[in-house]
């Protein structure tokens, strides 16, 4: 299987991860907007890599600007997770504890 078809494979897996967690409400909202945005890097990234092949006839890799640009989206995802988790850390913390 190429890592082509291995890539798009997984997007499946990885929507199911976000209907789940969207469904259940328990996830910290600025996570969850933090995991929809590997959305967004996904859908950057490969118009961005089609645009490297085409106009530069090299992977998305080795065009930095493009490459940088694209990498931008995960790592503002990447953020958004963080902060989303630190919130609800601190959040628990203040609040007395709840019986689940």
């Amino acid at each position: 299987m190429s890592k082509d078809a291995l890539f798009a494979l997984s997007l499946f897996p990885y929507l199911g991860f976000l209907w789940f967690i969207t469904r259940s409400g328990k996830m910290p909202r600025l996570a969850l907007i933090g995991f929809y945005m590997t959305l967004v890097f996904v859908g950057v990234t490969i118009p961005a890599g089609i645009y490297a092949k085409i106009a530069y006839e090299k992977s998305l890799a080795n065009v930095d600007w493009l490459h940088g640009g694209a990498e931008f989206f995960l790592t503002l995802s990447n953020i958004l997770v963080v902060l989303g988790f630190r919130q609800a850390v601190i959040e628990s913390k203040r609040s007395p504890k709840q019986n689940i």
